[in-house]
């Protein structure tokens, strides 16, 4: 499982650990792993395993595991670190499902990769010191680096496979680039029929001169107003019973009667002259007793030929306008006009089609005349009586006036167009055709880079291009970055290990660490300084690194480069820290060493895992860590292979009680300086001992003095007293003076001043407070 302290990422137990190494089949779920894990157990019962398996989750090395198939297991090895937050870091059929690179691990892996192989220093651990030596970040710096030069190799292979798919032909002997670098154009389509039409009228440039603009196009209307106006007329003085006898007599005079006798009518006025009545033009006879005379004189009176002659004038109106040669004009108009169009369409934008049904307009126009030509003759035949256009005919004439606005509208936008024409024969009649030519072709070129497949071709053209400048960008900033970082770290990781080197004891330093290029890339390179004399990596003859450092120093070398490089980690809190049996070949003074460094360590990562066969050196780490992020394991034999179990780590560790009493009693003794400071830490581990042994029920495993002395404070004087009250500041007073050399309880603790006197005499106190 992935744990989270402090915002950061930790291991926090191994769900199942099956066919590897000594694991048939353990699940350990039930046993967390927290920020300090110590992992206690014999050799050969599967320390390594572990950490190797680590070590292949932070790098995702699957042949670490794969080496590691359990012997005589029929399928290969399954593990699960099972995820409590988070997704489960599994790893089957061959492969991690996600590694964890913030694991760093130091096992006999770490000195042979980095260090050395037994005694020879080769090229390949030189290597990996150096990426050792530039550490998480600055293998970060450079794997990105060679990740961005390929990655721009990679762009340039796919801008080449992109740029082909773009033909030349299709580019019009463009270049890939510009090409695709043709901006968009939302009026393109209307731009390039413009650039058509202007080409079509240059190559026509004659014809163009030689056409007629739109003429006219219309069809007369009727005027209902004024027909219906002529209809409704009538003559009051006029009786339409008198006319009809006026009528009737005029017709039994044959054919031209009605003209005869109106002549006649015209003649009584010079006739009567001279008379003082009028005198029948034909008898000469008085008309004052006619019966019939004023009916003639009303009959063929000017009103009555007024109402007459407009009726007619009404219908030779409509024959005019309606009749004759007109329908046929206007159809020889609408083929014309038809022509017309045709022809500047080819050069005119907004030239609408020519639809006119002709026939259609005909029959219409036909039934609205001689329906309005049928209601004038009858008003013709009968003049005196008022009438009006009926319903069917104005439907008739509404039928045709449709057709008419139609007619019309089409007429008024082709005129408008008249205006547009000009300007085609002005610019034809001026036109370069080579220059329009390329003109067209250039607005071609432009829309074919914007039409499928071409856009597409190119918008994944030019994605690749700038994700390449992208990379480009970063590939730079990464070679800066690892340049100066270069310049930075090997003088501060020279300093570095040394500085742990001293603190180890070691004896020896190094020196000239530096980066260097060889054929094979970039390696680390430094000498041992011994008495302040260089010693080569490698010599054929002479002091060297093999004949001059023994295995204790070599391992201790290892721990100081490891130490240096997790120091030089900015992701150091972050780090999960894994140590596999570091006291291989140290000095038990280089071993108390160990446990301060990483007790050091431990408040700067997220998490330690410690695996050693060391029981004494595992308890010195477990006394004085936290008690609430500190558990303790132990590898067991199980059958033929192995399991994980919890260990009682207090059990273990009162030997290491005994060894504080009498290193304290032999100070007090004997007073050596060289166990001082040592003498002063283990006074409160042997308080603490000795309160818990003492008063059991009131200080479990892994309690504090500080909580316990008020606890005690709180009982003088009732019946669950546990300590007297002078006791009680005794047992203050010891504690205060111990605190000062330990870190949990003071930052300075390495450093504190010790007397030599108050030493002594607190020693005493404590073993006397311990003898109650």
């Amino acid at each position: 499982m992935i744990a989270i302290y402090g915002g950061t990422m930790s291991v926090d137990r191994f769900q199942l650990l099956r066919n590897t190494g000594q694991f048939d089949s353990v699940n350990a779920g039930q046993l967390p792993l927290t920020k300090l894990t110590l992992i206690y157990a014999e050799n050969g019962r599967g320390k390594t395993t572990l950490a190797t398996i680590l070590r292949s989750l932070s790098t995702g090395d699957a042949r670490l595991i794969s080496e590691r198939h359990r012997l005589g297991s029929v399928h290969p090895p399954h593990i699960v670190l099972a995820a409590a937050g988070g997704a489960a870091h599994i790893f089957q059929n061959g492969a991690w499902n996600a590694a964890l690179p913030q694991v760093a691990v130091f096992d006999d892996a770490f000195v042979a990769q980095n260090v050395c192989s037994g005694i020879e220093i080769e090229a390949a651990h030189r290597q990996n010191l150096h990426e050792l030596i530039l550490g998480a970040q600055g293998v970060q710096l450079n794997t990105a680096l060679q990740q961005h030069i390929a990655a721009v190799e990679e762009h340039n292979r796919t801008l080449r496979e992109r740029g082909e798919a773009i033909p030349v032909a299709v580019r019009g002997g463009l270049t890939v680039d510009a090409f695709c670098a043709l901006q968009a154009d939302p009026q393109i389509d209307a731009k390039i029929q413009e650039a058509e039409r202007r080409l079509a009228a240059a190559r026509s440039a004659d014809a163009i001169q030689r056409q007629a603009d739109f003429l006219p196009l219309t069809l007369p209307a009727f005027d209902i107003p004024a027909i219906n106006a002529i209809l409704a007329r009538d003559l009051p003085a006029l009786e339409a019973g008198a006319a009809a006898h006026v009528q009737a007599h005029v017709a039994r005079l044959g054919q031209g009667g009605e003209a005869w006798v109106g002549q006649g009518m015209a003649r009584i006025g010079p006739v009567s002259e001279g008379h003082d009545h009028e005198v029948c033009p034909f008898c000469a006879q008085d008309l004052a007793g006619s019966p019939l005379i004023r009916h003639y004189q009303a009959y063929f009176g000017a009103e009555y030929q007024s109402l007459k002659a407009h009726i007619a004038s009404a219908i030779s109106g409509v024959n005019a306008a309606h009749g004759g040669d007109i329908p046929a004009a206007f159809e020889r108009a609408v083929r014309v006009t038809g022509q017309t169009a045709e022809f500047w369409t080819q050069f005119t934008e907004g030239v609408p089609a020519i639809e006119v049904d002709t026939a259609a307009i005909a029959r219409a126009w036909g039934a609205a005349r001689t329906a309005v030509l049928e209601i004038l003759r009858a008003k013709q035949a009968a003049p005196l009586e008022p009438t009006a256009l009926p319903a069917e005919t104005l439907e008739a004439i509404a039928a045709y006036e449709e057709l008419r606005v139609a007619i019309n509208n089409l007429s008024t936008r082709l005129q408008a167009l008249n205006a547009p024409i000009a300007v085609v024969k002005e610019q034809a009649a001026g036109a370069n055709i080579a220059t329009l030519t390329a003109d067209l072709q250039r607005l071609t070129l432009l829309r074919t880079r914007h039409t499928e497949p071409m856009a597409g071709a190119c918008a994944s053209y030019l994605a690749e291009k700038q994700a390449k400048t992208a990379t480009e960008r970063l590939r730079d900033q990464a070679r800066a970055a690892l340049d100066q970082y270069r310049q930075q770290v090997f003088p501060a990781y020279e300093a570095a290990i040394n500085t742990y080197l001293q603190r180890f004891n070691a004896g020896f330093r190094i020196g000239a660490v530096a980066s260097v290029n060889n054929r094979a890339g970039s390696a680390a390179s430094y000498n041992v300084v011994i008495n302040n004399t260089p010693v080569a990596l490698a010599a054929d003859n002479g002091p060297s690194f093999r004949n001059t450092l023994s295995a204790g120093d070599r391992n201790t070398l290892a721990l100081a480069f490891f130490f240096a490089s997790l120091e030089q980690d900015p992701q150091l809190a972050q780090k999960v820290v894994v140590i596999d049996d570091p006291m291989t070949s140290l000095d038990e003074h280089r071993s108390l060493t160990t446990v301060l460094e990483m007790r050091r360590l431990h408040d700067r990562v997220s998490q330690i895992i410690v695996l050693s066969h060391s029981k004494p050196f595992l308890c010195a780490l477990w006394e004085g860590a936290d008690t609430l992020t500190r558990t303790a394991l132990r590898l067991i034999r199980q059958g033929a292979g192995s399991t994980l179990v919890v260990w009682d780590v207090n059990q273990d560790c009162i030997t290491e009680h005994d060894r504080r009493h009498a290193l304290v009693s032999s100070y007090i003794q004997a007073g050596d300086p060289a166990t001082q400071r040592a003498v002063a830490e283990a006074l409160r581990p042997i308080l603490e001992a000795f309160v818990r042994v003492a008063y059991p029920d009131n200080f479990r495993p892994g309690s504090l003095l500080g909580p316990f002395i008020n606890i005690c404070e709180q009982r003088v004087g009732t019946p669950q007293q546990i300590l007297s009250q002078a006791d009680i500041d005794e047992l203050e007073v010891l504690k205060d003076y111990g605190n000062r050399f330990h870190h949990d309880t003071n930052p300075a603790w390495q450093t504190a001043v010790i007397n030599d006197l108050e030493l002594v005499d607190f020693c005493a106190r404590t073993l006397a407070f311990t003898r109650r």
